[in-house]
């Protein structure tokens, strides 16, 4: 697919920009190698490049003379550089006649999936007389949002993992009836082989936590550091995966099981109110999308912390509500998040994101996420949503 300068230069006109200057040194800045396009040619660069898109105008880019061709599939001019004196003429020259430029930036790292450019590069650039704003905006909508092949990649790759899961619950349960000791790393690796049955890809095998283990949000079982699930303990299990495809998008799912034949009542009420809050949060979106009203991610993550706090677990919850979903299993879209950051990047059509409230104590945890899709009008969530949990028994 190639890069939409027309629908970019309309973005950069419509905010006010002069351009949207990108910058990549070493891989070190994966959100401009996307939006160039750079991962889908597989060209591997080790020097610093710069792209910048103006307002009006022809595209401009600025390479290191050994790799003059990396960006070659761009529509522009090229300079090319190799001392370090003809690259700070070309960055001179790349910016002459701007005044306003959008850089992966974020001030004061408040989002720190756009703070993609070094302190340093973004200096060089002001001490040009430029003034660098942040490319969020942008980056949510040349980068963060899903083409109808992805949305259709997305959704099978959802309902492989939860085929994946309940066969999880199966196994777990068969175990517990044989009277097999089964530990939650077993269960881990078998789920990891289903993974390749089901073709799916994953940077990570799935979490699988039981009881104490699914108090801690980001447990990962290993084979050194893992615990036999024994009956009547609560299982969290966590996977995400997506399509073996270029260009395929990640679905991100969490379910509860309980390993008895009656869910305490403890464990049921709490997991009552992670649904109420992701319900919640859901609702909210929905209702603004069809009214046509704008919705951004820190509202999002209010409204389920909000119900979290009356319930009186609001210190149990001590992550955001969800995150983005793209080519990565956390994208660079718009976050759920009004606590460990502020976003304020808006909710665009074509996006999708992850709801997934927790409640986590030192005997147990628990999570329930879903992945949701903004469309022109309406909203989706592309897979069930748990009201109960799972009895193994």
């Amino acid at each position: 697919m190639a890069v939409d300068i027309t629908a970019i230069q309309k973005a950069l006109g419509e905010d006010g920009l002069d351009g949207w200057l990108l910058y990549d040194f070493h891989g070190s800045n994966p959100i401009a190698r996307q939006v160039v396009k750079l991962n889908a040619t597989a060209k591997f660069t080790t020097r610093r490049w710069y792209y910048l898109i103006p307002s009006r105008g022809e595209p401009r880019a600025l390479v290191h003379v050994i790799e003059r061709d990396s960006l070659d599939h761009l529509p522009g001019t090229r300079r090319l550089y190799a001392s370090r004196t003809a690259l700070a003429d070309g960055v001179r020259m790349l910016v002459t006649g701007l005044k306003r430029v959008a850089m992966e930036h974020s001030p004061n790292c408040a989002i720190p999936y756009v703070s993609r450019v070094d302190a340093g590069t973004v200096d060089h650039v002001r001490s040009l007389g430029i003034d660098v704003v942040s490319s969020g905006d942008l980056v949510q909508r040349f980068e963060a949002v899903w083409d109808d092949t992805q949305l259709d990649d997305h959704r099978e790759a959802s309902k492989r993992l939860h085929r994946i899961k309940d066969r999880a619950f199966q196994h777990i349960a068969e175990r517990l009836r044989g009277g097999a000791a089964t530990t939650e790393y077993d269960v881990q690796q078998t789920m990891a082989g289903w993974f390749v049955d089901e073709g799916l890809i994953t940077d990570s095998p799935p979490v699988v936590a039981s009881q104490a283990s699914s108090g801690n949000p980001h447990y990962l079982p290993t084979e050194a550091r893992c615990r036999v699930i024994g009956p009547d303990e609560i299982v969290l299990l966590d996977l995400w995966g997506k399509l073996d495809k270029p260009g395929s998008v990640f679905a991100d799912i969490t379910w509860m099981g309980y390993a008895g034949a009656r869910v305490p009542k403890e464990y049921a009420t709490v997991f009552g109110v992670a649904c109420e809050a992701r319900d919640a949060a859901i609702t909210l979106v929905r209702n603004r999308v069809q009214s046509r009203q704008e919705i951004r991610g820190w509202e999002v993550d209010r409204v389920a912390r909000s119900l979290i706090d009356r319930a009186g677990h609001g210190p149990q919850f001590v992550h955001r509500t969800g995150h983005s979903l793209g080519e990565d299993v956390h994208g660079n879209g718009v976050h759920m998040d009004d606590y460990e950051t502020h976003d304020e990047r808006r909710l665009l059509a074509g996006t999708g994101f992850t709801i997934e409230p927790g409640i986590y104590f030192d005997a147990f945890g628990v999570r329930t996420e879903v992945n949701v899709h903004v469309g022109a009008t309406d909203v989706t969530v592309t897979g069930p949503r748990q009201s109960e949990i799972v009895t193994l028994g």
